[in-house]
């Protein structure tokens, strides 16, 4: 049986690459989805940008992150870098 009282959210978690690092803890994730066209049926990428909070400047381009849904922390970041998976290999 459920809990209607119960606060605990399922956040949304995507894996993207980040594309930009200039602004003070924040970057700037691309997420790549492949989506069907609806009338030819071939397959197409789709890209979104999402910035994503990076409270230690930790993330450099190129890098595979992980980014989960927050509580909205600006204008434009609902995002926060929870993992980074693999580092580029511009950053060595």
């Amino acid at each position: 049986m459920e809990d209607n009282g119960s606060r605990a959210h399922k956040r949304q978690v995507k894996v993207g690459t980040v594309v930009s690092n200039k602004m003070d803890k924040t970057v700037v994730v691309r997420v790549e989805k492949v989506v069907t066209h609806p009338l030819y049926h071939r397959q197409m990428k789709r890209s979104s940008k999402f910035a994503a909070h990076d409270e230690n400047n930790e993330c450099n381009i190129g890098d595979v992150v992980e980014i989960r849904s927050s509580r909205p922390l600006s204008r434009t970041k609902r995002w926060r870098v929870t993992e980074i998976l693999q580092r580029s290999a511009l950053a060595r």
